[in-house]
């Protein structure tokens, strides 16, 4: 006679085989796996709104919800936008991204494409700084896994009592910098220089704390930095430089094709995109100068040639630096104007 306890063993039997079928041995379900990406802009800034919040929602889609990327805005998890890129490498968040000086002193090598005169377009840029990481910047950042480098259109000088045509109009004006090569810049322009975050910009130019500052037009808007100015002075001299990197350890401990699925969503493909985003987003910045009767000043070829020579020692100190490091400054700079006007074409 066949026990009840033998029917259900045998009843069972199917629903075993068919697991074992389903997972065979040696081989584990789909891995799911959540990224942790944190950085220093507002919510409604347009590098979260038009590139890490749809990148991050792509991203899920394309791997049917096995990765998936939670965007901490704001500095969410902590400390300040000079602590992001040591975030990243020690492991306490798996993605950032940032502009490469918060962390200053850092990325020397990087801080190539600040040079005056140096980047064009935020298009061309981008493309360029990411075929140039290849070449140069790999030692830089070899304690990460770097995504994506970008760059906004190039800044420009914004004023709020006193217009700058000339180079002697610098004189003694306190200009708001973002960066060290942007500091000395200004300097060797014949202003002083002052640091400070773009959030406190708009208290500091009401307040007369600093009498302009150097941001493209597209960082304007969200700061509302045209209502504390009243003059503007277009000139290409260098843009804000940026970097999306990923701890390393977490980027290799992934399966291949969750890597792949990063990998072809990254990259220099990514940086053409996100550079004619940063300057299509200059137009409405722009244009709400343009409406309130702002004046926008142009320079002439002779001008600019004279702003040129006046900030070549900042040039000059950049390839004395980097040869310090046993580096090829000039050879360095030849390979980013090349690349920069090899994506301009």
């Amino acid at each position: 006679m066949v026990s009840r306890r033998d029917v259900a063993k045998w009843a069972a039997l199917p629903l075993v085989l068919a697991g074992i079928c389903l997972f065979p041995a040696g081989e584990p379900q789909a891995q799911e796996v959540t990224l942790r990406l944190h950085n220093f802009n507002s919510p409604k800034a347009i590098a979260n709104r038009l590139f890490i919040m749809p990148w991050a929602a792509e991203l899920e889609k394309t791997t049917n919800g096995r990765l998936k990327v939670q965007v901490f805005p704001a500095m969410q998890l902590g400390g300040k936008p000079s602590d992001l890129y040591g975030q990243a490498r020690d492991g306490a968040v798996d993605i950032i991204w940032t502009v490469p000086e918060y962390a200053a002193g850092r990325f020397p090598l990087t801080s190539v494409f600040e040079l005056p005169f140096v980047a064009g377009s935020a298009e061309a840029t981008s493309q360029a700084m990411n075929e140039y990481y290849g070449k140069w910047l790999t030692e830089e950042y070899k304690d990460t896994h770097p995504l994506v480098f970008h760059s906004t259109a190039s800044a420009l000088i914004h004023t709020a009592h006193r217009p700058i045509r000339s180079l002697e109009d610098f004189k003694g004006m306190k200009i708001r910098g973002h960066s060290h090569v942007n500091t000395e810049v200004l300097k060797a322009l014949g202003a002083v220089p002052v640091g400070m975050p773009v959030p406190k910009v708009y208290e500091a130019l009401s307040r007369g704390l600093v009498e302009g500052t150097w941001v493209p037009w597209t960082i304007m808007r969200p700061f509302r930095l045209q209502e504390v100015t009243k003059y503007h002075t277009e000139v290409v001299m260098s843009p804000v430089l940026f970097v999306m990197t990923m701890n390393k350890k977490k980027y290799e401990s992934l399966p291949p094709d969750l890597k792949k699925a990063i990998d072809d969503s990254t990259g220099i493909a990514l940086a053409k995109r996100l550079g004619k985003m940063w300057d299509d987003d200059e137009k409405p910045g722009r244009a709400l100068a343009v409406k309130k009767g702002d004046e926008i000043i142009t320079l002439s070829p002779a001008e600019t040639e004279r702003w040129k020579k006046a900030a070549q020692p900042v040039v000059d100190g950049w390839v004395k630096r980097v040869g310090g490091m046993g580096k090829d400054g000039k050879a360095m700079i030849a390979d980013a104007e090349r690349l920069v006007a090899k994506y301009s074409n």
